[in-house]
């Protein structure tokens, strides 16, 4: 892990504002996280609980869908906006399906990179990219992305949690238009995205968000299907991610979880 600048940064990290990646941690029960960010989480929960149950389900829907991809024949997987790694990752997971697999992942948190360096230290067939989602070229031409993605075989791409941290004016749609169109046929798109209908106010958490180092914005089905142009859907499509292809039986309290997710294939 990075060292301490005295200031209350690392590795130009501003400790006294909550990170949207460290909330996340909490809310899945993590330890990876500080006083800032409990607070901040815990101001959200008070608004919205069901926040905790939607990164539990996210998480989840992350494992399933990598199993499935892999299973698929994925070998190759770019996951975009990690976060701090949560046992099991998206390496452990693929790899159990596909020992050949090889994953890159990409953040631009510096917390995250070094605990995604320690944690894949000796690793020949997973990297750690630092790098915006978005400034997806610089992504594409990353030394550790080029290094073991090979773009004329099929990938899997992977944004999971993480466009709902790219607000309208920066061109969500152009971000996942500019990696779609470096994939080949047959790749595969692994999304999920933070939700909201018409008729709820999410001002509440948004506004929680401000203070922290990434605003929030979530959008409906309509504009996050919008997102996935230039993909055919897998079945069931895009739907909440606690009923994307479950391993268990869906609950009633498990229907809501303001998360949409699917996978998409790129024809």
């Amino acid at each position: 892990m990075a060292g301490g600048t005295g200031d209350g940064t690392m590795a130009g990290v501003d400790f006294s504002r909550p990170h949207p990646a460290r909330m996340y941690d909490y809310y899945l029960g993590g330890h990876d996280n500080y006083e800032v960010d409990r607070e901040a989480a815990e101001k959200v929960l008070a608004v919205a609980p069901i926040v905790r149950r939607g990164a539990l389900a996210n998480r989840a829907f992350l494992h399933r869908a990598v199993r499935h991809a892999a299973e698929l024949g994925m070998r190759q997987f770019l996951d975009i906006g990690t976060g701090i790694p949560t046992s099991p990752n998206t390496h452990e997971v693929a790899s159990a399906v596909r020992p050949d697999a090889r994953v890159v992942y990409v953040d631009n948190d510096p917390i995250v990179g070094a605990y995604a360096n320690a944690l894949l230290r000796g690793s020949g067939s997973t990297a750690f990219a630092f790098a915006d989602v978005r400034k997806p070229a610089d992504i594409l031409n990353e030394e550790s992305v080029r290094r073991l993605i090979d773009f004329t075989e099929p990938v899997c791409l992977m944004l999971v949690a993480v466009l709902h941290f790219v607000e309208d004016e920066q061109d969500p749609a152009g971000i996942v238009a500019t990696l779609r169109d470096a994939l080949p046929s047959g790749s595969l798109l692994i999304m999920s995205h933070a939700t909201i209908e018409d008729s709820v106010d999410d001002r509440p958490v948004t506004e929680i968000y401000k203070s922290a180092s990434a605003t929030l914005t979530p959008r409906t089905h309509a504009q996050v299907s919008a997102l996935l142009s230039g993909f055919e859907m897998l079945e069931p499509g895009l739907v909440q991610v606690s009923t994307w292809r479950p391993d268990e039986p869906v609950g009633p309290d498990d229907l809501a979880t303001g998360t949409l997710g699917g996978i998409g294939r790129k024809p």
